[in-house]
């Protein structure tokens, strides 16, 4: 049984200022975005990785460094860009509630109802696109590395959701009901053939020990 472990990347300044980043922005991990690494490397200090593999886009890829680091593993890491962040367009870089005001039903089916998601209408990626390319990803992870091992992912928020649900084969109209991922959070599923995927955990926060919940973590 191969586990995947599926970790959203550290919490960056644009997270905070509630602005979409997408496949084309990015923006610095925020300082205490460091601190919450080191306390998912601690979570994760008892598995044994086979590889890891990573987005491109440098807030994933120094949050991958920054745990492989702490984990203190020998864990071969492979850059992939098929794990990139959702390609949104002509929402990236722009503030949530500007977004929400000029294209109000995008956003809400963005966030709720992915089945009625008109990519047309911001030149973005579809959901089915990003599923695709992610479930290509995982499904060749998950041949490469069969039987029992672990495997680390680090994304980002709207891939690794709307990527996780299809390898569950969840629905589009039902990509949502889980909720969303929040920033330094863990996901595992296991397979046994690769092909097939059951989940066992889902957005795990509970080793960064917070006590207020900041809707600027959660995508």
């Amino acid at each position: 049984m191969t586990l995947f472990y599926f970790v959203r990347h550290g919490k960056t300044e644009w997270n905070k200022e509630s602005r979409y980043q997408g496949a084309h922005g990015d923006s610095p991990l925020l300082p205490e975005s460091y601190h919450e690494i080191k306390l998912l490397a601690k979570h994760l200090s008892k598995v044994n990785f086979a590889h890891a593999y990573a987005s491109p886009l440098p807030r994933a890829l120094t949050t991958a460094l920054c745990l492989l680091d702490q984990l203190r593993q020998t864990v071969p890491l492979t850059v992939d860009s098929r794990l990139r962040e959702f390609n949104l367009g002509k929402m990236e870089g722009r503030r949530f509630d500007e977004v929400k005001a000029r294209w109000p039903q995008v956003v809400d089916s963005f966030h709720f109802h992915a089945d009625k998601f008109d990519n047309r209408l911001i030149d973005s990626e579809s959901f089915s696109e990003v599923i695709d390319r992610f479930r290509s990803a995982i499904e060749e992870y998950a041949q490469a590395y069969p039987g029992d091992q672990n495997v680390l992912v680090v994304s980002h928020g709207a891939a690794l959701n709307a990527g996780i649900n299809g390898l569950l084969r969840v629905p589009l109209e039902h990509l949502k009901d889980r909720g969303g991922l929040s920033n330094t959070s863990t996901t595992v599923l296991k397979t046994a053939d690769g092909k097939h995927f059951q989940l066992v955990k889902w957005n795990e926060t509970d080793y960064l020990h917070k006590t207020k919940i900041d809707p600027t973590d959660t995508i």
